[in-house]
C-alpha cells in the first residue's frame, strides 16, 4: 500500500534543537508517518531511534516511508504512559534527546474510516489505538448531557457546549461524523471560516484517547527518560497543550533540573506556513536535562 504523502512540522528546527549525535539514542514519542524518525535517522550511524505510536497503521505507513534508514529505527505501539518501559526493553537507561509532536496524524485525518475528520463522513470512532474499548461513539451517544456539555468546553474551549449537548442528546443515536458535524452546524451556525463543529470534534478526540491524562504522564517522566545533558523538543497545536508543556519546562527549570532552550516559543516561518498549512499552529518548545 501506498503510504500517504507526510510533510513533518518545523523539521529543521526540531533538528537544531535536539542536536542530534550520529551515535546518539533518539525517542520519537508521536512517529506518525514517519517524518520526523527518519531524519533523525538519517543523521545517525551507530546510534538509533526509538520510534513509538498509539497507532498501529501509522506505525505501518511510517515503515514505508523510511525504508531508506530503517536499520536505524526501532518502531514500537505505544502509548506516552508506557514509554518507560520500551525504552528500558530496548537496552538504555536513557536517551540522549526525546521528541513528541503532538498533532493528529494526517493518516488519520484523511481516512474517512477512522472517524476523526468532520470533513467526511464515516463512524463515530476517533481511538488512536483501535484495540481500546471507548470511541467517540461512546461518549456521543451515551454520556449525560452535562457531561457532554462540561467535556466540551473544558476540552475544546467551546462556549456553545450546553447548546451543542442538548441538540445531540436530542438527536441520539448519532452513528457517523456527518451526522454529528451537520447536526452541530443546525445548533449553532457558522460565524466564521471554521466549521462550528470543529472544537467539538476536538474535545471528543482528547476524551477518548486520554490525551491530557497520557501528556500528564509523558512530562513527569522527562527526566527519567532523558539522560543529562539530553535534549527535549515538543511541538503543540493547541493552546491548553502549549500552556502545560511551558508550565512543565518552567517547574523543571525552576527546580534545576533542565535548563530551557527556547524562552519565547518558536513559531513557523511564513515560508513552512505556505507549503504546509497544517503548520500555522504548532509551537515550539525545547529544553536541556541537566
Amino acid at each position: 500500500m501506498q503510504a500517504p504523502l507526510h510533510t513533518p512540522v518545523m523539521l529543521r528546527e526540531c533538528l537544531e534543537y535536539l542536536g542530534v549525535r550520529a551515535t546518539g539514542i533518539y525517542l520519537d514519542c508521536t512517529c506518525g508517518l514517519g517524518g520526523h524518525t527518519g531524519a533523525i535517522a538519517r543523521q545517525l550511524t551507530t546510534g538509533f531511534v526509538l520510534s513509538c505510536d498509539r497507532d498501529a497503521e501509522s506505525l505501518e505507513q511510517a515503515r514505508v516511508n523510511t525504508l531508506d534508514c530503517t536499520e536505524r529505527i526501532r518502531f514500537r505501539q505505544a502509548s506516552f504512559s508506557r514509554l518507560g518501559e520500551v525504552v528500558a526493553a530496548e537496552g538504555p537507561t536513557k536517551v540522549d534527546g526525546l521528541l513528541a509532536d503532538l498533532g493528529v496524524s494526517k493518516y488519520q485525518l484523511t481516512s474517512s474510516e477512522r472517524g476523526f475528520s468532520l470533513m467526511s463522513d464515516g463512524p463515530l470512532d476517533m481511538r488512536m489505538d483501535r484495540g481500546q474499548e471507548r470511541s467517540a461513539f461512546d461518549i456521543v451517544n451515551y454520556e449525560s448531557e452535562k457531561q457532554l456539555a462540561d467535556l466540551i468546553y473544558q476540552l475544546g474551549e467551546e462556549r456553545r457546549s450546553r447548546r451543542i449537548a442538548r441538540a445531540i442528546v436530542r438527536a441520539r443515536p448519532i452513528r457517523t461524523t456527518g451526522q454529528l458535524a451537520k447536526l452541530i452546524e443546525q445548533a449553532v451556525p457558522r460565524t466564521g471560516k471554521i466549521h462550528p463543529a470543529t472544537q467539538t470534534f476536538m474535545a471528543l478526540r482528547i476524551a477518548v484517547n486520554e490525551e491530557n491524562e497520557e501528556l500528564e504522564t509523558l512530562l513527569g517522566a522527562i527526566p527519567k527518560l532523558v539522560k543529562p545533558g539530553g535534549r527535549v523538543v515538543v511541538l503543540t497545536f493547541m493552546s491548553l497543550e502549549d500552556r502545560r508543556v511551558k508550565q512543565s519546562f518552567q517547574a523543571m527549570a525552576r527546580d534545576g533540573r533542565a535548563n530551557i532552550l527556547t524562552h519565547h516559543v518558536v513559531r513557523p516561518g511564513e515560508d513552512e506556513i505556505r507549503d504546509n498549512p497544517p503548520s500555522r499552529s504548532a509551537k515550539l518548545r525545547a529544553l536541556e536535562i541537566l
